[in-house]
């Protein structure tokens, strides 16, 4: 049961882009665990852009994509309309290096005029598949310390909202990543598409479903009938590979090994909704 402020149930919407399932099943994980607000999932890839007047709370949620937010998330936190200190909540997963994504989140987030109450990352299996490949896969994460921190931050985040509709006020956070991530430099948006490379279609394995077309978020592939890439319009998120069914999508280095095109059995036990 939610509780009531004002005779209206406090309201949030958290718009997530998750591209192997990991970031949207931890959303859910915290939707169903959150019991002083009632809150709804958005996806960016799928349901454009959110009007935020009917809701007290934001969340913004993603993956890490080479030390950072994916590209898409910039551009969809882009087209956001100002806010004024409306309260929001800031969240990623990643398979085996964090970096500055919480950070990144907080600050585009500041720029619409959301104030960040909370963040916190969750390391989860690994979704890239070079990383699967040479034996990175992280497949037991998250570990005992790390989901325990993961509920805990659920918990407090919880306790925020019941102050929220109290009409208490909860306090800005600053979110801020690890100093070691600070240094590193920033990457291309296009380095994750170079590493990936020139993508290939096995013609005796495809049989045209059309999955990796409409997974794709950049629109950078069309079928006729089989599979044709744009790469002008590829940020190498891997999508189209992870998700082909018949593993007919290849590079010059990974054909069929590495892919990842949902949350392993081991996450959904440890965070299953």
């Amino acid at each position: 049961m939610s509780i009531q402020s004002g005779g209206k149930a406090l309201k949030g919407l958290i718009c997530y882009y998750s591209g192997s399932g990991n970031t949207r099943l931890a959303c859910q994980y915290i939707q169903s665990h959150v019991k002083n607000a009632k809150l709804d999932l958005f996806n960016i890839m799928r349901d454009g852009t959110p009007d935020f007047a009917a809701y007290d709370i934001a969340g913004f949620a993603s993956f890490t994509d080479f030390l950072d937010p994916p590209y898409l998330m910039q551009t969809f936190m882009g087209k956001l309309a100002q806010q004024f200190n409306k309260p929001a909540f800031i969240f990623n997963t990643y398979g085996f290096i964090n970096g500055r994504t919480t950070q990144t989140l907080a600050k585009w987030a500041s720029a619409k005029g959301f104030k960040a109450i909370a963040g916190h990352s969750l390391h989860t299996p690994e979704s890239y598949p070079p990383m699967i490949a040479g034996g990175h896969g992280n497949e037991q994460a998250p570990n005992e310390k790390e989901l325990k921190a993961f509920k805990d931050f659920v918990a407090a985040l919880d306790k925020g909202f019941a102050l929220f509709s109290e009409g208490k006020d909860v306090p800005a956070k600053q979110v801020k990543a690890s100093f070691i991530y600070n240094l590193l430099p920033s990457f291309s948006r296009t380095r994750s598409r170079n590493d990936m490379g020139l993508k290939y279609i096995d013609e005796e394995l495809c049989d045209e479903c059309g999955i990796c077309e409409k997974l794709c978020p950049y629109g950078a592939l069309k079928m006729d009938p089989k599979p044709v890439f744009d790469m002008d319009k590829c940020y190498g998120c891997w999508s189209c590979y992870n998700h082909c069914p018949r593993k007919a999508i290849y590079t010059k280095k990974f054909r069929g090994a590495g892919q990842y095109p949902k949350p392993s059995s081991i996450l959904k036990n440890k965070i299953g909704a």
